[in-house]
Formats: C-alpha cells, sequence, structure tokens
C-alpha cells in the first residue's frame, strides 16, 4: 500500500514514516499542503493522511480540492484539533476518518487498514475491461476476444495496473512502483521490455492496440478508435 503524509511536523512525520514503513507500507511526505495537493494529483496512493493546520494550503481546503477534483482516495485527518465541530467539519468536507494528536500508532494502522477494506469492497469488482481486453480477477485470467491470453504473473500485474487506471498516464516511475515495489533507475529499461511483450501477446488475439505510449510522460491503456 502506497499512502501520503501530509505533515508539516517533521518529528511527527518522522514518527509515522518510520512505523508505516516497518509495517510494510510505503510512504511518501508532503511538510505543506501545497505540495501534498501537487503529489495527490499527479501520483497514485491507496490512501492519505492528512494534518489539517499545514502551511501554504490548509487541510481542509486540500481536502476540499481533491474532492472537487473528484480524486477520490480515502483520507484520514491527523489533528491536534479535537473539538466535535473541528471533527464534524472535517468529515462533511470530504475526510473519510478523523483521528486526533496525541495518538497511539497502533490505531492508526488499524483505521489505515478499515479504510482500505471499505474502498476494497466497495471498488472490488469481479471483472476489468477495456474493448476486447477482459480480465477475470478472482481467476487471475486474462481474456482477448473471449480467447484466454496466457500471461506470466508480473504481465499480470502490470495490466491490471494499466486496466485499473484506464485513460490514464502511468509513469514509468508509477510502474515500477507499483509493478516491482522498488525506486525508479532511469537506466533500466525493464519497464519498456515488459510493456513490449505484453503488447505482442495481446496483438496475438486483437488486431487493435490498446496499450499507448505517451512519449516523454509513460504509457496510457485505452480503446482509440
Amino acid at each position: 500500500m502506497k499512502v501520503l503524509l501530509v505533515e508539516d511536523d517533521q518529528s511527527t512525520a518522522d514518527f509515522i514514516v518510520k512505523g508505516l514503513k516497518q509495517e510494510g507500507y510505503r510512504v511518501d511526505h508532503a511538510i505543506n499542503g501545497e505540495d501534498g495537493l501537487h503529489m495527490a494529483c499527479n501520483e497514485f496512493y491507496d490512501i492519505a493522511i492528512v494534518d489539517i493546520m499545514l502551511p501554504k494550503i490548509d487541510g481542509l481546503t486540500l481536502i476540499g480540492q481533491l474532492r472537487g477534483k473528484i480524486i477520490d482516495i480515502p483520507i484520514l485527518v491527523l489533528s491536534a484539533k479535537n473539538t466535535v465541530p473541528d471533527r464534524v467539519k472535517g468529515l462533511q468536507i470530504g475526510s473519510d476518518d478523523y483521528m486526533v494528536k496525541p495518538f497511539a500508532f497502533s490505531e492508526l494502522v488499524a483505521r489505515l487498514q478499515a479504510l482500505m477494506r471499505r474502498k476494497v469492497k466497495a471498488d472490488d469488482p469481479q471483472t476489468l475491461q477495456v474493448g476486447e481486453i477482459l480480465m477475470d480477477l478472482h481467476r487471475r485470467k486474462v481474456f482477448v476476444n473471449l480467447k484466454e491470453v496466457i500471461l506470466q504473473p508480473k504481465e499480470v500485474i502490470l495490466l491490471e495496473y494499466l486496466l485499473r487506471n484506464k485513460g490514464r498516464v502511468i509513469s514509468k516511475t508509477m510502474i515500477m512502483e507499483h509493478v516491482w515495489d522498488y525506486n525508479f533507475d532511469p537506466q533500466t529499461n525493464v519497464v519498456e521490455a515488459k510493456i513490449s511483450k505484453l503488447r505482442a501477446k495481446l496483438a496475438e488475439a486483437s488486431n487493435k492496440s490498446y496499450i499507448h505510449t505517451i512519449k516523454g510522460l509513460g504509457y496510457v491503456c485505452e480503446d482509440r478508435a
């Protein structure tokens, strides 16, 4: 799971980042609301933890702008503002949960897990589809024109990531982090090689290309007429 932490207090941020990484999470940290908004709009995150009293853009404004852009990432507010009106306002503006500082780290992790279970349950389709490509998520099988295409495990993960983000440009960095789960090395061509093999296998069953290269930006999966 990839987490965006928007927190200006460095000691609190260090504590959360260290703890979440020990739990197996990947964490990006923004020290102000402006950077947090930019990162949330331009990178993929499974969940966000947002403080309220932030420099440049406060947390409530950040959340409101994300919801206004129809970005439905689960958001946990973590704030020292602890009155009932504060909590109500945070939830009404678009956050999914609200925790008050000081907090127990074990509770923070439990709340993150609960939010993700909720999201998975709400967003869990049985299949993903773009044009003639159909992926059965439960059986981990891929079909093109109703004909099964045999893919390697990493190819299945890559295609699923592209299908879940259909119509959205996905950078090489994002693919490396979500498919291979390690930091992007600009010298490696592993992404290009795997995309090429995946395209070739899909092309055997279809006369159309669904994975398109966006020069200098990355790749997009979509059905182009």
